[in-house]
């Protein structure tokens, strides 16, 4: 296959599919550091206008990694479905751009074409958008999931409150827990990432968060963010697990240095949802993705960190899961520089991912290391806003004591709730405005702080 365009009678020649779209992504530090990124803005360019012409259907031709050695080639390949691409199979990815931003493109024609897109076209398409683009587009897009609360119905917005504590102190995280829980977060999940990843641990978190949701009739979900296998231990010792989270990527090779497989994320599927605990639905998992984890595992094939992560979407996409969220900033500078790359990265994603029809959050973040500050975080936040995502963040004062990175607080979700108009989900809404939430004043039971 040809892939070249010429400018000012220069041709530039793209050797592949990988590397055309590797050289017409915006600039990235984690390309750079990978050396698939384009060498200047005039070849970017390039590659841009020859990716422009290639039709759609080519991305059904030519795996990116091949199925032999890699199963999450197999599994976009195996999931497409040809009759819902069929509108769009005489694209190219140029039209395809135009398509998606016509006002006649609705909510509901968006979610009929999800299941026909594979990764690679959306990343591609992304390629050439702007940011604008992008936003117009990811807020046609409503994808919702349901367990106690709904999440993303328009004009609404989760959080998940983020509890974490250094050192899995019950009496920290429950006082976390309740000034989240009085400032309007943790309709989305309560999630702790625990600072000890073991079994004991785990359960004991859990059963801390579900004390204090049936103490106070909470409707929400609970997650202690160890790893799948500890959780699964957990849940076969009783524990009460309501989601499974697991942080997954694009290739089969990075997910195998996450120490999980397809297969082991179906077995933590099928057991999270035979226990039925869910009140409104049954979406089970929650999923954490960052554009640069393939390369950071050195498993990336080649392949541009944009379009690894639009791949770890066509995992997250065959579990059915309650919450996805990109945490686009913490893996740190050699991956995305700048506030600059960090939020392009976070609009990319959460287009990406509400294209291929996921309930796409953000974990708007940065390392303290990265050249970027908290108002570069306000404007991502309220970009992500405007495109429509369906939660974000609560950290208590946007800064995570444990972790060590910098994400989003309590008051950022109240002022974008306020700013935008929006509203928590309609179940969490409606204990706000019940008695229950005054109750959390008074002071809490021992035995609640210890989990039993």
């Amino acid at each position: 296959m040809l892939l070249r365009h010429s400018i000012d009678g220069v041709t530039y020649s793209f050797d592949s599919l990988k590397d055309l779209l590797a050289k017409a992504t915006p600039v990235r530090s984690g390309d750079e550091l990978a050396g698939v990124a384009a060498r200047n803005s005039v070849e970017r360019v390039a590659a841009q206008m020859a990716l422009a012409d290639l039709p759609l259907a080519v991305f059904l031709k030519e795996p990116i990694i091949p199925f032999e050695v890699d199963e999450v080639t197999r599994l976009i390949f195996d999931s497409h479905d040809p009759s819902a691409f069929a509108p769009i199979a005489s694209l190219t990815v140029g039209e395809f751009r135009d398509a998606l931003l016509s006002y006649e493109t609705t909510t509901e024609s968006l979610a009929s074409l999800a299941p026909g897109l594979i990764p690679e076209m959306v990343a591609a398409v992304c390629k050439l958008m702007r940011v604008q683009d992008l936003i117009a587009v990811a807020r046609k897009v409503s994808v919702v999931t349901r367990f106690r609360t709904t999440i993303g119905l328009p004009g609404r917005l989760s959080t998940r409150l983020q509890p974490n504590h250094p050192t899995d102190d019950p009496i920290g995280i429950a006082a976390a827990i309740v000034d989240g829980l009085i400032l309007g977060s943790g309709d989305a999940v309560i999630g702790i990432n625990p600072a000890a990843d073991n079994v004991a641990s785990t359960a004991k978190l859990l059963r801390l968060i579900d004390s204090v949701r049936q103490r106070y009739s909470i409707p929400t979900q609970s997650c202690v963010l160890s790893h799948i296998t500890t959780q699964l231990s957990a849940l076969e010792q009783g524990a009460p697990v309501d989601l499974i989270f697991q942080s997954i990527a694009g290739t089969e090779q990075a997910n195998t240095s996450f120490g999980i497989n397809l297969a082991l994320l179906k077995e933590a599927h099928q057991a999270a949802s035979e226990l039925s605990r869910g009140d409104v639905g049954r979406n089970v998992m929650y999923f954490e993705t960052g554009q640069g984890s393939a390369l950071s595992a050195n498993a990336h094939h080649g392949v541009d960190q944009q379009t690894c992560e639009a791949r770890a979407y066509a995992v997250a996409r065959h579990f059915k899961p309650m919450l996805v969220n990109t945490v686009v900033g913490f893996i740190g500078p050699e991956y995305l520089y700048d506030g600059k790359q960090i939020l392009r990265a976070g609009i990319e994603d959460h287009f990406c991912g509400k294209l291929l029809g996921l309930p796409m959050g953000c974990d708007i973040c940065y390392t303290n290391h990265a050249e970027a500050d908290q108002d570069d975080m306000d404007t991502l936040l309220t970009l992500l806003g405007a495109a429509g995502v369906n939660y974000i963040m609560g950290v208590p004062g946007a800064d995570d004591v444990m972790l060590q990175y910098q994400s989003t607080s309590f008051h950022d979700a109240l002022y974008l709730r306020s700013t935008l108009g929006l509203r928590p989900a309609p179940e969490f809404e409606a204990w706000l405005a019940s008695d229950m939430l005054h109750q959390l004043s008074l002071p809490l039971q021992p035995q609640m702080l210890t989990g039993q």
